[in-house]
């Protein structure tokens, strides 16, 4: 970048035709403008004796941050804790907490670690119990197939179930190197907050709101298991045990994405304030850069969330679509066919259920982009540009196209973008789906009653 920068600080001097420059990333601009930066203050050091030197900011070179120091900061980890060892006690995330070494990062992910060998055997013994439940799901559905429409509805939805336990090892494991970096890059960002601010970020209320959603998640999945199993008569009481940790593994997911969402709304309201409080003081551009590689530096986090957990929430929105499609079909068939029951009460239940875990995780994520995006944004575009100096006024619209260019969207690595429009488009994906559905459903019933009246 140090060739652009000579050749914008000498374009005045050269009378030839104008050269078309090229559109730079804001990154780039970053640099340029650090390089700008660099030679004016030398400049400046030449001609005045080094005075004044605040109006020249250089972005500070990186260093290794010392091991104690980052655990002394890192807030998020202490009052999350319970969740990531709720996760490591059922094998669905063997991450490490490394030693504190200098150069090491902090949270760690081996496939030789023993918190890996102990997802292993818990997935294994897992495995076995899942398997002998399919079998006999399987067995049972095929050996009884005049039973009633809504308890083969029971019966597709539980064995789909049992196919999470599968997935597992691809969607949570395989990306256990990309959650390490997104709890290193939480770590690294707390201390470089204080760094810049002088104030740590807080979490209020996040530790016990983690213990009680994780023992949230247990209570729930026992509960809608044993309900199952007094409501259904050929769903026996052991086949509970296999479906438990299933169960609690969505609620957990889902607790997981509202602890992170609140987290980033939490962040980004530490740093507006500071923000705030910056702005009032005199010639704040030094301070505005800094904020903007923090801005910069949180919209890169929730990205790598959605990067890191693609695998995870991918599947869980699928399970979520067709357990949502087939027992929303199998309650309206059945009143159909024979009216309300109990049972579709159990149906629309499964589906409330189902819907209020993606509502909650698009709206979560909808908020947090909204806190971290927008909101930033509009304060920028109120600040007074008249009222502040000229380097104020060139960090703050650099600020502007940083947000601009960094949008903080959750992105599932490509497949989908975690905001309000999914629920919308799955509800009309499912309404779609539906609508097909009880046409054939009303079709082959006209058929039975011509068939009937022809016979009578």
């Amino acid at each position: 970048m140090a060739f652009w920068a000579s050749v914008a600080s000498s374009t005045s001097d050269i009378h030839q035709s104008p050269k078309v420059m090229p559109v730079l990333n804001p990154n780039q601009r970053q640099f340029l403008h650090d390089e700008l930066s660099n030679k004016s203050k030398l400049n400046f050091l030449v001609k005045n004796n080094a005075r004044n030197l605040e109006d020249y900011y250089v972005r500070k070179e990186e260093v290794v941050d010392d091991p104690e120091l980052l655990d002394k900061h890192d807030s998020f980890y202490h009052t999350t804790k319970s969740l990531l060892v709720l996760f490591q006690i059922m094998g669905v995330m063997p991450l490490r907490r490394n030693p504190p070494i200098p150069g090491l990062p902090r949270t760690g992910y081996s496939w030789v670690s023993r918190q890996f060998f102990w997802a292993l055997f818990v997935y294994t013994l897992q495995t076995i119990l899942v398997v002998m439940v399919l079998q006999e799901r399987v067995n049972n559905f095929r050996d009884n197939p005049d039973k009633r429409f809504d308890e083969a509805i029971y019966n597709v939805i539980f064995i789909s179930l049992l196919f999470t336990n599968f997935l597992l090892p691809v969607a949570s494991w395989r990306h256990g190197p990309q959650v390490a970096i997104f709890k290193n890059m939480w770590t690294n960002y707390q201390l470089k907050f204080y760094k810049v601010t002088g104030t740590p970020i807080e979490f209020p209320n996040l530790y016990p709101l983690t213990w009680g959603l994780c023992i949230f998640s247990w209570v729930l999945s026992i509960a809608i298991n044993l309900s199952q199993y007094f409501l259904q008569p050929d769903f026996k009481l052991w086949y509970t045990f296999a479906y438990y940790p299933l169960i609690a593994m969505l609620n957990g997911f889902c607790s997981l994405w509202y602890i992170n969402c609140t987290a980033f709304g939490i962040a980004s309201r530490a740093l507006s304030e500071s923000l705030q409080t910056t702005l009032k003081s005199d010639k704040p551009a030094q301070k505005i850069t800094e904020y903007r590689y923090l801005w910069v530096d949180l919209s890169h986090m929730m990205q790598q969330l959605g990067r890191a957990y693609s695998n995870m929430y991918g599947m869980y929105c699928l399970v979520v679509f067709f357990t949502t499609i087939i027992a929303t079909y199998g309650s309206f068939s059945e009143i159909l066919d024979h009216g309300a029951t109990f049972k579709e009460i159990g149906l629309f239940v499964i589906v409330f259920y189902c819907m209020s875990l993606l509502y909650i995780i698009c709206n979560e994520a909808h908020h947090a982009s909204q806190k971290v995006g927008l909101d930033f944004q509009t304060q920028l575009l109120n600040i007074n540009l008249t009222a502040v100096d000229t380097s104020t006024q060139k960090e703050v619209e650099m600020f502007l196209v940083a947000i601009a260019k960094n949008p903080p969207t959750m992105n599932l690595d490509g497949y989908a973008t975690i905001n309000r429009e999914l629920i919308t488009s799955n509800v009309s994906f499912m309404a779609t789906y539906l609508v097909v559905l009880l046409q054939f459903k009303i079709t082959e019933q006209r058929g039975l009653r011509s068939e009937q009246s022809a016979k009578a």
